[in-house]
C-alpha cells in the first residue's frame, strides 16, 4: 500500500475511546458554538486574538471575531480537527458569515436527528466510549452504551483530608481502607471494568517497602490510600486508569506539569499489585517514562495522549517509543476527552491519520512488514483497550 492507501486503511479501523466527557442523552453538539467553544479550540483561537468574552457579543460580532481568529489559527492542530469535522460531517467550509450560519443550521438539524450520533460514530469507527459518570452511560440512539469507569479523584481527596486532619490518623486510615474496599467491590458488582482518577503533584513515593505502612505525614496519607486502592483493585479484578500531569495549584488555569519522577514514584504500586494500571499522560516529559514502566511491569499499560500532550509531535514521538519497546497489546492511543460526538470524530480521525502516516513510514523503511503494522494499528486503536476492559468480540453491538 502507498501512503494514502495506508491512511485510508487505518481511517476505517475500529476504535475504543478510553476517556470522554460524553453525556448519553445529549451526545451531539446542539449548535455551532458548542463545537467552536470546545476548550482546546477556544484556547487556540484566543492565541489568535479571539476574546474570552466572545459569547457575550451580539451574534454578528461574535461570528466576525470567530472568523478572524479562525483564519489566523489555521496552522493549529485543533483547527485542523474542527475544520475536518465540519467538512466531512456537513460538507461545509467556513469562509464568511453566511457559511458560519449555514454550519449552525446544519448542526442544529443534526442534533435533532436521533440517528446522528450513531452515524458519526460509524464514520469514525467508534465501537465503544468510556465515561466516568454513571448517569452518562446510557447512549441514546446508539447500538451500545458507554463503558462506565467511575471517577474517584474527589473521594481520594476526601479520604486523604480525613486522615491528615484526624486526631488518630492510623485509626482513620484503617476506617477509610475499609470504605475503599467496599466501594471498589460495589463497582465490580455493577460490571465496571475499572476506576479512573487524576492525581495532584505528590512528593512522597509509593515504594512498596514503606508507603503501605509508613508515615501519614504530608503525602504519606495519599500513598497509603493509593496502596489500599491497588490492593482492592487487584482483589476485585479492576483496572486503574491514572490520568497524570495536569496541575491546578499554580494559578487559575490548569497547566501541564513536567515531573521527571512522576512515574518513578508510583512504581511501588506497579510492583506490588497485579491489577492493570493504565497511564494517560498530559506532560510530554513522561511519555518515555511510561514506556519504561510498561517495559518493566507486565501489568502497566499506556493510554492515549491527554490535555497538553495531545499534539501531532508528541503522538509521533510516543508511537516510536511504544513501537520499539513494548508489545502492541500494552498500548492504547485514543483519548478524545470530547464533550460531543463531533469532537470525538474530529480528534479520533486526526490520530488515525497520524497513525496511518507513521505506520506507512515504518513499512516503507523496512522496520515492519504490512501484516505486523496492521496488527499494531488494530491493537493501538481498539483491541488492547477492549482486552483490558473485558470487552469480548461482538459485545459492542449488544451492550
Amino acid at each position: 500500500m502507498n501512503r494514502e492507501e495506508w491512511i485510508s486503511r487505518v481511517m476505517g479501523m475500529a476504535v475504543l475511546d478510553t476517556h470522554t466527557h460524553l453525556v448519553g442523552d445529549r451526545l451531539a453538539a446542539k449548535d455551532f458554538w458548542e463545537l467552536a467553544d470546545y476548550f482546546w479550540l477556544f484556547r487556540e483561537l484566543q492565541s489568535a486574538g479571539y476574546p474570552a468574552y466572545a459569547a457575550e457579543l451580539p451574534e454578528r460580532e461574535r461570528i466576525q471575531a470567530f472568523l478572524k481568529a479562525y483564519q489566523a489559527s489555521r496552522n493549529t492542530l485543533m483547527n485542523w480537527a474542527f475544520t475536518y469535522s465540519i467538512k466531512q460531517l456537513h460538507g461545509l467550509e467556513l469562509r464568511d458569515e453566511a457559511s458560519v450560519r449555514e454550519a449552525d443550521a446544519a448542526i442544529r438539524a443534526s442534533a435533532a436527528d436521533p440517528a446522528w450520533a450513531q452515524q458519526v460514530a460509524d464514520r469514525a469507527g467508534i465501537r465503544r466510549s468510556v465515561v466516568n459518570h454513571r448517569d452518562h452511560r446510557r447512549f441514546a440512539g446508539m447500538r451500545a452504551d458507554a463503558i462506565w469507569m467511575p471517577r474517584i479523584d474527589g473521594r481520594i481527596a476526601e479520604w486523604v483530608k480525613s486522615i491528615r486532619e484526624a486526631p488518630a490518623p492510623e485509626l482513620t486510615a484503617a476506617e477509610k481502607a475499609e470504605d475503599i474496599r467496599l466501594l471498589l467491590a460495589s463497582f465490580r458488582q455493577t460490571g465496571c471494568p475499572g476506576i479512573m482518577t487524576t492525581l495532584p503533584r505528590y512528593e512522597a513515593s509509593a515504594n512498596a517497602s514503606t508507603a503501605a505502612t509508613g508515615s501519614l505525614d504530608g503525602d504519606g496519607a495519599l500513598m497509603r490510600v493509593l496502596h489500599v486502592i491497588g490492593e482492592a483493585a487487584e482483589q476485585e479484578g479492576l483496572a486503574v486508569q491514572l490520568l497524570l500531569g495536569v496541575e491546578r495549584s499554580w494559578c487559575g488555569e490548569p497547566l501541564p506539569a513536567g515531573d521527571p519522577a512522576r512515574i518513578l514514584k508510583l512504581c511501588g504500586l506497579f510492583e506490588r499489585y497485579a491489577c492493570p494500571f493504565e497511564l494517560v499522560l498530559a506532560s510530554e516529559m513522561n511519555n518515555l517514562d511510561a514506556v519504561q514502566a510498561a517495559w518493566n511491569f507486565p501489568n502497566v499499560h499506556i493510554g492515549g495522549m491527554w490535555w497538553y500532550n495531545f499534539r501531532a509531535s508528541t503522538y509521533r514521538q510516543s508511537m516510536q517509543y511504544r513501537l520499539e519497546a513494548i508489545a502492541a497489546s500494552k498500548s492504547s492511543l485514543i483519548v478524545s476527552d470530547a464533550r460531543c460526538i463531533e469532537w470525538s470524530f474530529g480528534k479520533i480521525m486526526l490520530v488515525k491519520r497520524l497513525l496511518g502516516e507513521f505506520l506507512h513510514s515504518q513499512v516503507e523503511t523496512g522496520w515492519l512488514d504490512e501484516e505486523t503494522a496492521l496488527a499494531v494499528a488494530e491493537q493501538w486503536l481498539y483491541a488492547s483497550a477492549a482486552a483490558r476492559y473485558g470487552i469480548s468480540d461482538g459485545e459492542e453491538e449488544t451492550a
